[in-house]
């Protein structure tokens, strides 16, 4: 399949649901079949974002979210990682929502074992920095955001302004001049990095 939808696709986004076969079984799937997408769309230079629903009690042990960062830095340490919240809706109300804590202590995970772009959602405006780009050489931040909402984009063609490290990603050099009114800060970010 990866074969075929490789000459129209630049970008994939994979969830990547758990670290447990067993969860995958009770979800219909393996977790093999998951891991092998996300190491080939990487092989086929497709760029690749990773995200994670973290339900509590399902897979936000540090044991599980320290297996999946570790994975994914096997296959590229420039693969972002979104960790991001649960919350009850439709058919699924038992477990409890996620907390702000939980989704900082997976990005803390995802940072301590090399990944260079991790990001917690789904609760804007309350994760700090892991809403961000930050360049992985210099720290600068390149990209400010709330939520789905780019504030300022400051990588033309993909190039930190502070420290001129090529930063990895897919750019459009248009959208590197754009700046977000103070009054319109809110909203959703884009998952390309």
């Amino acid at each position: 399949m990866l074969d075929y939808i490789q000459p129209w696709v630049s970008l994939y986004k994979v969830d990547l649901k758990s670290f447990r076969d067993r969860h995958y079984r009770e979800l219909g799937g393996t977790l093999e079949a998951v891991l092998w997408t996300i190491r080939s769309l990487h092989e086929r230079g497709i760029w690749v974002e990773v995200v994670t629903l973290l339900v509590p009690g399902f897979n936000d042990s540090d044991e599980e979210l320290t297996d999946i960062a570790r994975f994914l830095v096997s296959v590229s340490r420039d693969i972002p990682w979104h960790v991001t919240a649960f919350h009850k809706d439709y058919k699924m109300t038992g477990p409890a929502d996620t907390g702000v804590s939980t989704l900082l202590r997976a990005a803390e995970i995802g940072a301590r074992e090399g990944l260079h772009f991790v990001y917690a959602g789904n609760i804007p405006g309350a994760v700090g920095e892991w809403e961000d780009t930050r360049c992985p050489s210099c720290r600068a931040v390149v990209i400010e955001r709330r939520g789905f909402r780019v504030l300022s984009n400051r990588i033309p063609d993909g190039v930190c302004p502070s420290c001129a490290a090529a930063i990895p990603g897919f750019w459009e050099t248009d959208a590197a001049q754009l700046v977000v009114p103070e009054d319109h800060r809110s909203g959703h970010r884009p998952l390309v990095c």
